[in-house]
């Protein structure tokens, strides 16, 4: 701030702090004019069309009312969705979504002002833009305002289409409002952690882990109590969102927390960003040891360096929900009961050779889709590299092209392996302890876990492909990987057709543990792995860095 801004009164040194806010609006929604009509879309569709899959599933008030006790009465299944609060179709509809919706909001939502705040600083392009006429407070606002507008359209999108298929106007109201108001929460709070943090890497994953935290909160009131009502379930925000109770008697007072929260994290941000100097940050680096170690000394210690913490933070995550899925396997038979249709999408998810080894095979398989996260993001750390500038100072020295790639591929083929490996030793150890037969039961399911690696590495081939041959198109690696995940999640509840099913890897292979496996799809998988990376590291070759 000027020392004669800094003596201009309060109303007009306001209008000056925020000067060129809408410019960088406009260029904040351009950027993400893909962004954020796919996360707007894909979620909003998905909870509207939940309507129309529960009734297929759940057409008589017995048989929702049978699926509400069963799921009440399990403290490991109300951990992972909450209890039943309302045995109605928006009900249950709110039970699967409230905090799965919630939580896919916030991670929109703190993506987008990360994206239009840290990151713009850290790449210096925030710099340049400040040079003109913008405010000190502009890029925040902008930031702030872009997730606003994609909460707001994603709440409305939720009530219209749930409204539309038939469910009360007041519940789907209500259930649009806390997904878009946990989104907002977050996009606060990110806002706070990119004036705490020098790097957007640093701010996402300090706000990731805020939303962890939430969600475990969440999960362990829930097992404790079956009505919401535990002080672990009230500090959490996506605790907020299920006690809003969207078709249960709605209790409209609990979006004055949200509102309260996002008053004071907005506040807060604001309020460190006029006391910071641009590109600075609140917790600064450490300084590193005056000689670095002998680990440093080539691409691939560089690489294990930017990396290493991401891997063990999915692999402690893969290692949770391994035992969370295990604990509640033995019980699988009693949670779907009688009912056919739920049995039948097990059966389409996990095989026919039984129901507990289906669930099981279903397990190992949402594990699977998840590690292609954990790949793509390993993948395009290549880019990110290249974006900052920090890759060309590598490249400029004796270090080629392919040994420096090399160093972030073995980070992002192991390593998924290794998360998977994670998660299914904990699935196989849960399981096989919760049925007496650790080690009848913990190698079949492991190996079931490990099963799903040559389809996590053909995605992990895409977004190499990607990478060498499309820079600048690499954010649609996402859009691929999460169309897989919407397959395997979606897919068998909606009986989307055989051809749509097979567009994703992980459609090909068996569903182990209990099927007979052939070699045959790993293979064709794993050569097909190999052809994307081999033509995407041909293309980094022969293009040019940036």
């Amino acid at each position: 701030m000027t020392a004669a801004a800094a003596h201009l009164p309060a109303r007009a040194a306001g209008p000056r702090h925020l000067a060129g806010t809408g410019a960088l609006l406009r260029l904040a929604l351009r950027r993400d004019r893909v962004l954020i009509p796919v996360w707007v879309l894909a979620l909003g569709l998905t909870v509207a069309a939940m309507g129309s899959s529960f009734e297929a599933l759940y057409g008589t008030a017995a048989a929702r009312a049978e699926l509400a006790g069963s799921m009440n009465a399990n403290g490991s299944m109300r951990a992972l969705y909450g209890p039943v609060l309302s045995d109605s179709l928006g009900g249950l509809v709110a039970w699967r979504m409230a905090g799965f919706g919630a939580v896919l909001a916030a991670v929109m939502s703190l993506l987008i002002v990360v994206r239009h705040t840290r990151e713009e600083e850290e790449t210096g392009r925030q710099e340049l833009l400040s040079a003109a006429m913008v405010g000190r407070r502009a890029p925040l606002t902008a930031a702030l305002l872009a997730a606003l507008l994609a909460d707001v359209v994603l709440a409305a999108l939720i009530a219209a289409g749930l409204a539309a298929s038939g469910r009360p106007a007041t519940g789907s109201l209500a259930l649009g409002l806390v997904i878009g108001c946990t989104g907002m929460l977050f996009a606060g709070l990110a806002a706070v952690a990119a004036q705490l943090t020098e790097s957007a890497r640093m701010a996402k994953g300090l706000t990731g882990a805020v939303l962890g935290l939430a969600f475990v909160l969440r999960a362990a009131g829930d097992a404790a109590t079956a009505d919401s009502s535990s002080p672990l379930t009230w500090v959490s925000p996506i605790g907020w969102a299920e006690n809003l109770r969207p078709y249960a008697r709605e209790r409209w007072w609990v979006l004055l927390l949200f509102a309260a929260a996002v008053a004071v994290a907005v506040c807060a941000a604001y309020a460190l960003t006029a006391r910071r100097d641009l590109g600075m940050s609140f917790l600064p680096a450490r300084p590193g040891p005056a000689a670095a170690p002998r680990t440093l000394a080539g691409p691939s210690g560089l690489a294990w360096r930017l990396q290493r913490a991401t891997l063990a933070g999915w692999s402690a995550g893969f290692l949770c929900a391994g035992g969370i899925f295990g604990g509640i396997a033995k019980g699988a038979a009693d949670l779907v009961g009688g009912n056919q249709q739920t049995r039948e999408i097990f059966e389409r998810m996990g095989g026919e050779q039984g129901l507990t080894d289906a669930f099981l095979a279903t397990m190992a398989g949402m594990l699977g889709m998840v590690a292609s996260l954990y790949a793509a993001g390993a993948v395009l750390r290549m880019r990110a590299e290249e974006t900052g500038d920090r890759a060309e100072p590598v490249l400029a020295g004796a270090v080629g092209r392919l040994r420096w790639a090399a160093g972030h591929l073995v980070l992002a083929y192991a390593g998924t392996a290794a998360v998977l490996a994670c998660g299914g030793l904990a699935l196989g150890v849960s399981y096989g302890l919760s049925v007496g037969d650790l080690g009848g039961q913990l190698g079949p399911v492991l190996a079931a876990t490990l099963a799903q690696v040559p389809a996590a590495w053909t995605l992990t081939g895409v977004a190499v492909l990607a990478f060498g041959l499309l820079p600048r198109a690499t954010p649609a690696v996402w859009a691929v990987v999460g169309g897989c995940l919407a397959l395997g999640w979606l897919g068998p509840a909606l009986a989307f057709p055989q051809w749509a099913m097979d567009l994703s890897p992980y459609s090909h292979l068996p569903k182990l543990p209990g099927a007979e496996a052939t070699a045959a799809p790993f293979v064709w998988l794993l050569a097909l792995s190999a052809l994307f990376a081999a033509a995407g590291l041909a293309g980094f070759r022969r293009r040019d860095i940036g």
